[in-house]
Order: structure tokens, then sequence, then C-alpha cells
């Protein structure tokens, strides 16, 4: 055995804490508040990677020995700047979620809180691992909480929903399983250092299939809609700020360096595809009637938006992609937890229903202001460099792919002002006492000052994220245009 024992902590830490939260003699309060404290402990972890993270270092916490020699499998971890800010983002996101569970009183607290810690664990797992099995066990392992908390604590069409989304990532998850095992015979290791490189385009496609349902890219992303509708709202914000990263995430660890030549030939096609899902989301983004709808729709947008960046293939799309990954993942957490907010507190999700919520609630308005600036990805905002970065990777090798996806980041503007004006300021289409006896944020909004503060201080500092990722993604890019070099 070799090496640092932060990786493995990091995904061990909330495993041992969800077996522990199953066991203790507590009540559901002290359940909620001891996960919590895990939750908190792993970000505490995270954050002193981050900061003792050497941007220029490469692969750092790595730790790796044999697992069964036989079958070519060892367990393997590490961290490069990729995946530290991912995993930063996981234990920023996580806690939150977490306390607003807590305060919506979820039932059968025991198993609430077991499950979110095992999704987290399953998560930052999948992130560290260097290893196609390990990084395989992640990637499966966080269907299981996930089905279980939309099917458990969801809404009234729960159970479709978690069907739905359980049928779509198992058949990506399967034609996966199938390409990690014939690479591992091929290279004889699982390992990502020693598999070395393919020119299959299946092999790729299964890769690429299970990544665009977990992400999810357009056309794969049947099963996003009803489930973000019907999970609790601070699941939802998981599955859209933290859980659909790891499709993003795969195509940059596994999918373009793996697969070089076929990832650099078939660019063109998920550039359309990403164009296509950006346009056809933000227009559907603009109809929904409800906030969750609205949420949901601009999150296929943003994840688009983070898929051209990965495929036009050059450091400033990457690096702005990477960054994109780390602003949405903020943002939807924080929206869709004011979304929850506004349904307990009304009893009312649709648009017709609601308004006029400004005033005499302050801190309210604040919040869905600030964070509605945020999205509108106004200048001087973490969300505009970001979106400013993957605009210009596009613009430097194809103008028009450029102009298109400009024109959604003004449609994006569009329905997020639609978002706040809806919830703040508009009089409700139909009557009814849910908003009238609505009282403004109190306790509650502690679990929203993380995610705004965190949003706030990359739209001061990005560098702090984008510095820590050039390395990894410049290798990244020219493993791919390197191999398309005649």
């Amino acid at each position: 055995m070799s090496g640092s024992w932060t990786s493995t902590l990091l995904w061990l830490i909330p495993l041992c804490g969800a077996v522990i939260t199953l066991i203790l003699p507590l009540r559901p309060k002290g359940l909620g508040t001891f996960a919590l404290l895990v939750t908190i402990a792993s970000a505490v972890l995270a954050f002193a990677a981050a900061v003792d993270f050497s941007p220029s270092g490469g692969t750092q916490f790595e730790q790796s020995h044999s697992w069964i020699p036989d079958f070519g499998l060892t367990y393997h971890v590490g961290m490069d700047g990729l995946s530290l800010v991912l995993v930063v983002l996981t234990a920023t996101c996580v806690p939150c979620a977490l306390g607003y569970g807590l305060w919506a009183r979820r039932p059968n607290m025991r198993g609430y809180a077991a499950l979110m810690l095992l999704l987290q664990a399953a998560v930052v797992l999948l992130l560290v691992s260097r290893d196609l099995l390990i990084f395989y066990i992640g990637f499966e392992l966080m269907i299981v909480p996930l089905a279980l908390l939309i099917a458990i604590w969801g809404g009234p069409n729960r159970y479709r929903a978690t069907v739905r989304f359980v049928i779509y990532t198992l058949v990506g998850s399967l034609l996966m399983l199938v390409a990690i095992i014939t690479i591992g015979l091929q290279a004889g290791s699982f390992d990502l250092d020693k598999v070395g490189t393919s020119d299959s385009r299946w092999l790729f496609l299964a890769f690429m299939a299970a990544f665009a349902i977990k992400a999810p890219l357009y056309p794969f992303h049947g099963w996003v809609p009803e489930a973000y509708r019907e999970a609790p709202p601070e699941i939802a914000g998981l599955l859209s700020g933290v859980v659909s990263k790891a499709g993003a995430y795969g195509m940059l660890r596994f999918a373009l360096p793996l697969f070089p030549g076929p990832a650099h030939d078939l660019r063109r096609w998920f550039v359309a595809l990403a164009i296509i899902g950006l346009l056809w989301s933000s227009l559907m983004a603009f109809r929904q009637p409800d906030s969750r709808g609205v949420i949901a729709y601009s999150s296929i947008a943003q994840m688009s938006l983070i898929g051209l960046g990965i495929f036009v293939m050059n450091d400033i799309g990457a690096t702005g992609a990477t960054f994109q990954m780390v602003n949405h993942g903020l943002l939807s957490v924080l929206l869709f937890l004011i979304a929850g907010i506004v349904e307990v507190r009304t009893g009312e999700g649709l648009f017709r229903r609601l308004g006029g919520l400004a005033r005499g609630r302050p801190a309210l308005a604040t919040i869905v202001m600030t964070t509605g600036i945020a999205a509108l990805a106004v200048p001087g905002s973490a969300l505009f460099a970001s979106e400013f970065l993957v605009l210009l990777g596009a613009f430097r090798d194809w103008w028009l792919i450029g102009a298109l996806a400009s024109l959604a980041i003004v449609l994006a503007a569009m329905y997020m002002l639609r978002w706040i004006s809806a919830i703040l300021h508009d009089a409700p289409a139909e009557a009814s006492p849910g908003p009238s006896r609505m009282r403004d944020v109190r306790w509650e909004a502690v679990y929203l000052v993380p995610l705004i503060a965190a949003v706030l201080a990359l739209s001061v500092y990005p560098y702090a994220v984008t510095h820590r990722v050039s390395l990894s993604l410049h290798g990244i890019v020219s493993s791919v245009t390197a191999k398309a070099l005649p």
C-alpha cells in the first residue's frame, strides 16, 4: 500500500456514517444531527485537501494497492484538479440538502439520513477513483439511494418517476460495464494508468451512452422532468447539481482520454446535439407552468452548454465547462431548495397560484433575487465567467456554434427573469390562501447561506477553480488533439 489516506477518507467517512446512523439508538432529530455532522466533517476534509492541493502537481492524495491480482484489479484512488473541485462541490451541497431535509422533517429519519450519506459516499468514490471498476462501483451505487429517496419520500407520481430513472440509468450503465470489461481484458488491468487507449467507436459510444444519460444530455433526458418534479426538493437539487456532474466528469476523465480518436472524429455530432439541447431546453424552460419545471429544463440546458464546452476540445472550452459544472451545481441546489421552501410554506408550486411573495418578506426576496441574478449570468458573476469561457472556446473553432450558443444565453435570461417575477412580483391568476399565509424565511435560510456564499466567492475569485483544473484539462484535451494529428 502507498500514498495518502485523504482520498479514501473522503468516501469512507460518509459510508461509515451511514452504517452508524442505521444502528445508533437515537431519536430522529438526533440521527439527523449526527448525519449532518458527518457531512460537515467530510466538507472540512475536502476543503483542507483543496488548500493543500498543488495546481502544478498532477494527481495527488493517491493511494494504491493490489485488490484481486489474478483479475488485474487494484484499489487506486487519487485526485487531480478536476476531481478535487467536484469533490468540494459535493461536500458543499450535501450538508445543505440534508439540512433542508431536517427542516422539512422527513419521516423515517434513520433511513433518510443513511441514504443521503450513502449517496455522498458513492459520488465521492467515483470522483476519486483511478480504476475503471472502482469508478463503476461508485457510478452504480448512486442508483440505490437515489431510487429509494425518490420512491419513499417523493411526490404522488414517485413510483413512475423512480422506475423511469432506474431503467434509463441501468441501460446506460450496463453498456458501460460491457465496455469496461472489454478494455480491462484487452489491457490486463483496469487501472486508469495502465489501460492505454482504444480506437473502437463502439466502446466509446457505450461509455458516452452512460454518461449522456446521467448528465443528462439531449436526447437522453427522458427521465429528468418527472424525476425532478416528483423527488423531494433536496434530492432533485442533488440530482441536478451533483449527480449530473458524474456524467460530465466521466466524459472528461474516461471517454475522451481512453478513446481520443473516436472522440475527435465524432465530436461534431456531440456539438450538434449540445446546441440542439441547449436551444430546445431553454425554450421549454420558458414555457413551464411551475418553478420545478423551469429549473429542470434549465438544468438540461446548462448541462448541454457543459457538453458543448467539452466537445469543442480546446483548453478554454474545457475550463469553462468545468467551471460551469461547479457554478451550475451550486445554483441548482439553491434553486431547488428555494422552490422547496416556497412549496412547504405555501402548499403551492404552480406559478398561476403563486406571486407577490416579495411583499413583507425581505429575507425571501433577497435570497431569490441574489440567486436569480447569479443564475442570469450577469457580468461579474461566476456563471458569466464560465459561460464566457465556453462561448470563447466555441467561437475559436466554430463561429456559428458560438453564435447559436449565445442566443441560448439570451433565452436563459428570459426564463430566469420569468421565474423571479412569478415568485416575487406577479399577482396570482388564481386565488389561493397559501401565499398570503406564508411568513418570511427564518432559520431554514441557514442551509442556503453556504451555497450563496460559495457563489459570491467564486464571482469574486473564479481563479480558485480555473487555476486548479487547468493542468488536468490541458492534459485531457492535448491527448485527444495529439491523437488526431497526422
